[in-house]
């Protein structure tokens, strides 16, 4: 494409090409990626200026110099606005700016390559036409940090695509991909990133002859919707209750977001933009400086830091990894098969015979092909991620492997048995990894010739959906070894935590007194529905009950005396799990636990308590028109306590290199509540005192297992604070 300079240099290139289209390339120095900052209203100001006041400039292309448009806000910039008005002034002069550009007289056109995050999606809805490339993906992100998209993003989009459309982006946070944004009218055109640029500028010409422009052809049904409860106030009343039912049943009123995003967008809908504009300014003052939001930034700044993290102090590069051996095709193998071949590896997967490499292929293969029907990829991208997949009953095509990770079942004997095998077979450079959730990696590393090639990556099921990758070192493993397997895990797409050897490593270990002390709950009398609620309306995302049927009962069974061994008294666990056991109770698995599975559910939706299991227990079945045994108050505080207390008990005990990562472990793996920071950041805004007084009082009723962690002890005689 020809073009001209004109104009300084700056974070904002400015060219024109021959036909009168300004090219404005926003560019940030020294960034790999495009943030929205001061300096970009001043420098598109300034050059926007340029495009409405010079006559031979008939339209105006916004475009990147980097691989993706813009992915939002800058967040140090956020944390940076001291007051509510200072929240309020920034957003007021970003609305001015983007008003002004809805309201030029010359077309501007977005070209969109990559990511539009946030405020970069806002941007490009206030241009007058978008170009987008095959690869572009949309979203608002912005209530995942307990804040709402404050660049009039929600009202445009409302504007073109609907209300509903609008309200499922802004809640939820999800993607929007290029195809399907062309199909509702986000995107007039979507080409090959190659073209991306020209296409963009012949669209922004065309819109300056008053042609070019394109709506989304609705479907019947989706334009009936659309009357029905968009385009009248009654069905607009309808839409915005069921929205704020809908969330408020899954933030249990913990998060203020999204009820912002959604009365900005019913203040748009019954008053229009400058109403909502106001309302929107206010709210996002409000909401950045919650407890909530700030939780959540912090969560967002450490998986950040996390994603430089090598894991090991000091200049240490990792191996090249291009080829792994899966041993194991269950599904913690076949999952970790198949995030390793969706990010480029090759992996060779082995069991033990053709039936359980069978299983193994079929889940990896229901994983792709469901991408596949969701059109998150293509048929050419099903057969190049699975060609990378090959399997075997043997050792046999495994040559030039850098490593080997074993999945099988917790057990030390197996564990050594394969370790010994892969040994053998392999190359002294070979590293060995374990995918156990409980064995001291140093005891499996015990039956090494080469301990400093062992190491642990313990993985979250499902494999393909939980975020987090422990990995363990033991007091021999090579700096080399644990740096490789992080960076293995992060190109699988993982966030990536380094802990120290010792049974449970952190997530088991810390979840095991948060389980044990649910069942002691049980056995007081109290219903497992009503234990399970107490910690999901407190934010957990499933309860402890529900939690053993996903784990497997058998699994829980077998890790308790394994803690016990080694933690003593303190870990103790109530009988109900062997009980269970003895009763041929897995969990979902075989579809007996606490809950009704399958075929042996009786309601249609819903969880449905196995009200046999209390009998299995040797327990009356709780009557529901009693007072429940134990208070909501009291299931959440000894729960919680028995949790952040063992994570303080790791802090002691060397396990952790840092508190961020304590928070994330308990957050990623386990899902502890986003909004309340981790356990150390709640435990510094609840206060340590307070925790240890607690734990005190819990230990003169219930004994050891109360015990404080001598750390807390220690904290509390200290002072201070886990985070700044």
């Amino acid at each position: 494409m020809s073009t001209q300079m004109n104009g300084e240099k700056g974070p904002l290139g400015f060219e024109v090409t021959p036909d009168g289209v300004a090219v404005l390339t926003y560019d940030l120095p020294g960034e790999t990626m495009n943030t929205l900052r001061p300096e970009f209203t001043a420098a598109f100001e300034k050059a926007f200026a340029e495009v409405e006041q010079n006559p031979d400039i008939r339209a105006a292309v916004l475009a990147s110099g980097k691989k993706d448009f813009i992915v939002g806000a800058d967040i140090n910039m956020l944390s940076s606005l001291k007051s509510e008005d200072d929240a309020r002034a920034m957003l007021e002069k970003g609305h001015d700016m983007l008003l002004r550009l809805a309201a030029s007289k010359k077309p501007v056109v977005a070209a969109v390559a990559g990511q539009a995050l946030g405020g970069g999606w806002e941007v490009s809805l206030a241009c007058h036409g978008r170009v987008a490339s095959e690869d572009a993906v949309f979203s608002f992100p912005e209530v995942q940090l307990g804040l709402l998209p404050g660049a009039n993003g929600l009202q445009r989009l409302a504007d073109i695509a609907g209300l509903q459309v609008a309200l499922d982006h802004g809640l939820t946070g999800k993607k929007m991909r290029a195809k399907k944004a062309k199909k509702i009218g986000v995107v007039d055109d979507v080409v090959a990133r190659p073209i991306l640029l020209e296409t963009a500028v012949a669209h922004a010409l065309k819109l300056s002859k008053g042609k070019g422009a394109r709506k989304a052809k609705e479907k019947l049904q989706a334009r009936l919707t659309k009357i029905a409860l968009e385009e009248n106030a009654i069905g607009r009343k309808v839409l915005f209750s069921q929205a704020r039912k809908a969330f408020r049943k899954k933030t249990h009123g913990h998060y203020p977001a999204p009820e912002a995003i959604v009365d900005v967008l019913e203040k748009h809908a019954e008053e229009g933009m400058a109403a909502s504009c106001k309302l929107e300014r206010e709210l996002f003052g409000r909401l950045l400086h919650t407890d909530v939001s700030a939780n959540l930034r912090s969560i967002f700044f450490a998986t950040t830091a996390l994603k430089k993290d090598p894991g090991v102090d000091g200049d240490v590069e990792p191996r090249k990894v291009e080829k792994i051996a899966m041993l194991g095709a269950g599904l913690m193998g076949a999952g970790i098969t198949y995030v390793s071949i969706d990010k480029g590896y090759q992996v060779r997967l082995k069991d033990r015979d053709a039936e359980g490499i069978g299983r193994g292929l079929k889940y990896v293969h229901d994983i792709v092909d469901g991408r596949v029907k969701k059109r998150h990829i293509g048929k050419g991208d099903r057969i190049e991620i699975l060609s990378r997949m090959s399997s075997t009953t043997d050792y046999s095509g495994m040559a030039n492997v850098q490593l080997v990770i074993e999945a099988v079942f917790e057990d030390l004997g197996l564990k050594h048995r394969i370790l010994k095998e892969v040994e053998d077979n392999f190359g002294e450079d070979v590293i060995f990894a374990s995918n156990t959730s409980s064995i001291p990696i140093g005891r499996i590393a015990e039956a090494a010739k080469r301990p400093e090639n062992v190491v642990g990556m313990h993985y979250f099921s499902p494999v393909h959906k939980m975020p987090l990758l422990e990995v363990i070192r033991t007091e021999k493993t090579r700096d080399e070894v644990v740096a490789t397997a992080v960076a293995v895990g992060k190109r699988q797409g993982k966030t990536v935590i380094v802990v120290n050897d010792g049974v449970g490593f952190y997530t088991s270990r810390i979840l095991g007194p948060y389980m044990n002390e649910a069942a002691y709950i049980l056995t007081e009398g109290a219903a497992v529905e009503f234990i399970d609620d107490a910690m999901v309306s407190w934010g957990w995302p499933v309860g402890p009950m529900a939690l053993i049927d996903e784990v497997g009962i058998d699994v829980a069974a077998h890790v308790g005396p394994v803690m016990l061994e080694a933690f003593g008294e303190r870990l103790t666990p109530p009988p109900t799990i062997t009980r269970l056991v003895d009763d041929g109770r897995k969990g979902r698995k075989n579809e007996r636990g606490f809950y009704r599975y399958g075929s042996r559910k009786k309601k249609k939706k819903g969880k449905e308590v196995d009200e046999t299991v209390y009998a299995a227990l040797g327990l009356d079945v709780p009557d529901p028109k009693a007072p429940p045994a134990v208070s909501r108050d009291e299931i959440r505080e000894r729960c919680n306590l028995q949790f952040i207390n063992e994570a303080l008990h790791c802090w002691g005990d060397g396990i952790l290199r840092s508190a961020r990562d304590g928070d994330i472990g308990a957050i990623f793996g386990l899902g502890f509540p986003p909004f309340r920071g981790g356990p150390f950041r709640y435990l510094d805004a609840v206060g340590a005192d307070e925790v240890l007084a607690k734990l005190e009082t819990y230990q003169g009723r219930f004994g050891a297992r109360f015990t404080p962690a001598p750390a807390l002890v220690e904290h509390v005689k200290r002072g201070g604070r886990f985070h700044g």
